[in-house]
């Protein structure tokens, strides 16, 4: 009973979407302020639908109802209770009501806390989140409709794939779709400013919330997938250029573009145009995330369904939205000119140099990512496109952006000198280069990745630092002290993400350049050398697990004659998936990791053993961390909560007339 009235919930959620969607768009255009009323009950109501639509769902799941074929496909009476919870969204059909839910939360959000919104552009925007809603539920109940019953229920489950049995990818997708779908609400601002024909400073304000709270959380997803990959798919690698990988990042580097855009739309009223493109881009790229997960035109480990016939529903709502999107951005944009006039060296030309690296980059990815594809279709070749193209063409436009940072923070609006503001950063180029010289002298094999990514990971750290300083003026210490600690949570906001960054960039670099890999046949009591570990192969034996039988090796790593470590990597085989997966053991530390893998038993004896020496591995996510708590700091910002509407309304721009 209960899955058929989370069935009948989500049925009456599109109802509701449905009229979320045509009154308040409608009321809007005509100045019907009872039908433009509709929309906040409404999107609070379709969120209440949806969620009670994936409680039952996943009561299906916990309670191991092998009568609805999703449960039956993807859960096991063995299973443990995390992995039956987290298994609601570890399929297609599951993932998509997430994404719906969370889609209709932001909807719900608006409503809660968009107070201060005027009310035609409220209508406006909850009529477009409720229509990007339509279409999804709409696919959600015609095609992959979750609650689906078997006529005859099997005694147990297919037990959801092992891969996806783990702490760090159980938690990953959500974090991801928060991201993928935040950015509908920049998408549904956008949208609405082209309808009602305006955008200004207090547009801007509004839009970058959304946009911060989307980009934080993708980089919180990002990073636990990259965690994932890193310990448990055994190759000790942290990023492999997968499709489904580029598929979160080029969201997240159009994102982050967005977010420096919009500063110039608040504060000085400019590249209006190219920040509503943006916006409209920025969740075109999450939709065509879903088609590369979904389509199966892709092959990804992390694809959540290979069914080309649903791929083509997702590719025709993206066209749907973005072809409407841009036709209506076509004929608008032109009349959103820019207000502000600035010179060459400004903080507004940094931030559009900063804007133009990152959608590059953003192309680049997409290149690659989409090419293998389009070769197969055009010329019926099969070609890979694979880690090497995407470093060697990538990698320039992030070394750019981190030597702009820093300076770009702090040029004044308008015009500048640039010998007059970098008077504040030569000691912070000097350090960069003091940490770049280390890192050549401690270095191994005379590679220039080590000291360059020092360089420039140190630059963007030492550069924040003193943004932050110069931001307390002129006086004694102890003033200077008051005065940082009594800044804006968007100025520490900025200044800690883009040290988090830099941190990334260290922790890259030196892994790739420093890290030692040995991979070997090893008989049980043997003894081998790595670098300056000497590593034993103590014994190997089977376990057995909740849902799994394992082969667990016990190895002891030592150094000069002192054991460090004592590891047990696993190779687990899931009985009822019929599949293997590898569990890496890994001893972090905040300067190396030490990382071992145990592979099959060989025919002439002893073990295939894989040993990592992984040096600043760890500066990866903790980097990643860093730049999420910036974006939590400058989120929780006094002047994102106080209302940008209660500015004199701006008069419409150029030739396009406001309703």
């Amino acid at each position: 009973m209960i899955v058929e009235l989370g069935h009948f919930a989500l049925i009456l959620a599109l109802v509701v979407a449905l009229a979320q969607t045509v009154l308040p768009l409608v009321g809007a255009h005509k100045g019907w302020r009872g039908w433009m009323a509709v929309a906040e009950p409404a999107a609070t109501v379709q969120f209440a639908l949806l969620l009670f639509s994936f409680a039952a769902l996943t009561w299906a799941f916990v309670a191991s109802d092998f009568s609805v074929r999703l449960v039956t496909a993807n859960s096991h009476t063995d299973k443990p209770m995390l992995y039956k919870v987290t298994g609601v969204w570890g399929n297609h059909e599951g993932s998509m009501l997430l994404w719906c839910l969370i889609l209709a939360f932001f909807g719900a959000l608006a409503a809660w806390f968009g107070g201060n919104l005027p009310d035609r552009l409220k209508a406006r925007v909850l009529g477009v989140q409720a229509s990007v809603g339509v279409a999804f539920l709409a696919f959600l109940i015609f095609t992959s409709n979750p609650f689906l019953r078997l006529v005859n229920p099997p005694l147990n489950g297919q037990d959801l794939n092992p891969l996806l049995q783990d702490p760090g990818l159980a938690f990953h997708p959500p974090f991801l779709y928060i991201g993928y779908v935040g950015l509908s609400m920049s998408f549904s601002f956008a949208v609405a400013a082209l309808i009602e024909g305006r955008v200004d400073a207090a547009w801007g304000r509004w839009v970058r919330p959304w946009t911060l709270l989307a980009w934080l959380n993708l980089t919180i997803g990002i990073a636990l997938g990259s965690w994932w990959a890193y310990y448990e798919l055994g190759w000790g690698g942290f990023w492999f250029w997968d499709p489904v990988e580029n598929a979160s990042f080029m969201p997240w580097l159009i994102a982050a573009a967005l977010l420096h855009s919009a500063i110039v739309v608040e504060k000085r009223e400019a590249l209006k145009s190219w920040t509503i493109l943006l916006a409209i881009l920025a969740f075109g790229f999450s939709l065509i995330g879903a088609f590369i997960v979904r389509s199966g035109v892709l092959t990804s480990v992390h694809a959540f369904a290979n069914d080309p016939e649903r791929g083509v529903y997702l590719l025709i709502i993206t066209a749907i939205f973005m072809g409407g999107a841009l036709t209506l951005y076509a004929a608008r944009a032109g009349g959103m000119q820019a207000k502000g006039v600035f010179s060459t060296v400004s903080r507004e030309s940094a931030l559009v140099a900063n804007n133009l690296l990152l959608a590059v980059a953003t192309f680049v990815v997409f290149l690659g990512t989409i090419w293998p594809l389009v070769a197969e279709m055009i010329w019926d070749r099969k070609l890979s496109v694979g880690p090497p193209f995407f470093d060697a063409a990538f990698t320039p436009f992030m070394m750019a952006l981190a030597l702009l940072l820093p300076l770009g923070s702090i040029l004044p609006w308008k015009r500048a000198s640039v010998s007059k503001v970098m008077r504040p950063l030569w000691a912070a180029l000097a350090a960069a280069f003091v940490v770049a010289a280390l890192a050549w002298v401690f270095g191994t094999g005379g590679t220039l990745i080590a000291p360059v990514g020092a360089f420039l990971g140190a630059w963007l750290v030492f550069g924040a630092a003193a943004d932050l300083w110069l931001r307390t003026g002129r006086g004694d210490l102890s003033g200077k002290i008051g005065r940082v600690l009594r800044l804006p949570r968007a100025d520490w906001g900025r200044v800690v993400a883009h040290a988090g960054l830099g941190i990334t960039f260290i922790g890259i670099a030196f892994l790739t350049a420093w890290q030692v890999e040995d991979i070997r046949v090893a008989r049980e009591g043997e003894t081998f050398r790595v670098a300056s570990y000497d590593v034993t192969l103590e014994g190997v034996r089977r376990v057995q697990g909740p849902n799994y039988i394992s082969t667990m090796a016990e190895i002891s790593l030592a150094r000069d004659g002192r054991e460090v470590a004592r590891l047990t990597p696993e190779k687990r085989i899931y009985p009822v998936a019929g599949m293997p997966t590898t569990e890496a053991a890994i001893d972090n530390g905040v300067f190396r990791d030490l990382y071992v893998v145990i592979g099959d038993p060989q025919e002439g004896g002893g073990w295939a053993v894989r040993t990592f020496i992984k040096p600043f591995a760890n500066w990866i996510w903790a980097g990643a961390i860093i730049m999420a708590l910036g974006g939590v700091l400058s989120l929780t910002d006094r002047r994102y909560r106080v209302a940008a509407g209660v500015r004199r309304p701006a008069a419409p721009t150029g030739g396009v007339p406001a309703e």
